[in-house]
């Protein structure tokens, strides 16, 4: 006999403060292990038709290993230099992007000539600001990519934990179906079906987006002959997968630069503007219905409270999970209210009426 509603609440909602508290106090220490089964669960479709083709589990894994270690070789050989590169004289030539500027708004509005113009004082003071921030910023982030830690880390650890999770996530996923409560073990699969179907139509279809729009905006911007527009590409395909940021904040700075580089020269400040448009059409029309798709379930505003929540909380780590404790959640409560929708109290007397066979 199942155990009393009251009972299977006090239970579940047990479990849920006992994962946040973890989360909390253990974020910076389950981040490689969140990470590694993350690329484990996105990886796992592509291992079981490597299984399919005939290869085994084991051959299947390390196949994708060494596609995605020769990738990553790739990467940092090819792209990274260069990416680093822009970023720091993105970062040295902030002064100047702001001094012309202050040129600019000094020709058209010359009451700004005053030294104790607020103004100014303002442009003067964001221009240092941009560049010691700038600076510490970039200082920081590779002083703690470079430390032994996160050399470690995201080098080693993650690699690996992907690896064997990949390696036996099917027996993982036996075992958890294996412990779940017997009697409510069909509707928990079911819910886990729709969880996972709502997973892979939005992380996957969504990364794959990020990566499509990424590479098209940092080809097209560099051979439009935009400086750093490797670096605007790779930012506005990486925050792609927030609701209209990634359009906002991609397209400001492109057209900001090439303000700064292309002034008076508006055809080339066209083709800047034109490039993000053609991306924003293609993201809306084409790859989004596509790769994403409608039903998915989590909306633009459910999905920036989740994402701003859980960073706010628990960190980077927090950011990881949010999503797929969103979409879980967009799932019980659709089949919460499903099962309202069905019950006495919705339906009431007359529903249930209704419901009589019209022979009795």
């Amino acid at each position: 006999m199942a155990l009393p509603v009251r009972q299977q609440l006090v239970s579940w909602g047990i479990a849920t403060v006992v994962f946040l508290l973890l989360l909390w106090l253990l974020g910076t220490v389950l981040l490689p292990f969140l990470v590694g089964g993350a690329i484990a669960y996105f990886l796992d479709p592509v291992a079981d038709r490597l299984e399919r083709a005939g290869l085994s589990r084991v051959g299947a894994t390390a196949t994708i290993s060494l596609v995605a270690l020769v990738l990553a070789v790739l990467l940092v050989l090819a792209v990274i230099p260069t990416l680093v590169q822009q970023l720091t004289g993105l970062i040295n030539a902030a002064p100047e992007i702001a001094a012309k500027l202050q040129a600019f708004l000094v020709e058209r509005f010359p009451d700004l000539t005053d030294s104790t113009s607020v103004v100014r004082q303002t442009l003067a003071q964001i221009a240092e600001g941009i560049q010691s921030k700038g600076g510490q910023l970039a200082e920081t982030l590779l002083t703690s990519a470079m430390s032994l830690v996160s050399a470690l880390v995201f080098i080693v650890v993650v690699p690996v934990v992907a690896f064997y999770m990949l390696l036996d996530w099917d027996h993982m996923v036996a075992r958890i179906d294996s412990l779940l409560p017997r009697d409510h073990a069909p509707v928990i699969r079911r819910l886990g079906l729709e969880i996972n179907e709502v997973l892979a139509g939005f992380v996957r279809g969504q990364l794959s987006v990020c990566l499509i729009l990424g590479i098209y905006y940092s080809v097209a911007l560099m051979l439009a002959g935009l400086q750093f527009g490797l670096v605007v590409g790779a930012i506005a395909g990486a925050i792609t997968f927030i609701p209209y940021v990634g359009a906002i904040v991609g397209g400001i700075l492109a057209i900001g630069l090439a303000l700064f580089q292309f002034w008076g020269d508006w055809l080339s400040i066209g083709i800047i503007a034109i490039i993000f448009a053609v991306g924003q059409f293609i993201e809306g029309n084409i790859l989004t219905p596509k790769l994403v798709g409608g039903s998915v379930g989590l909306h633009p505003i459910w999905l920036l409270f989740a994402l701003s929540a859980f960073g706010s909380l628990f960190g980077f780590a927090g950011m990881l999970v949010a999503v797929p404790v969103a979409a879980s959640i967009g799932v019980f409560v659709r089949f919460g209210i499903a099962r309202y929708q069905s019950s006495l109290l919705y339906r009431g007397v007359a529903g249930r009426m209704d419901d009589r066979d019209p022979t009795e």
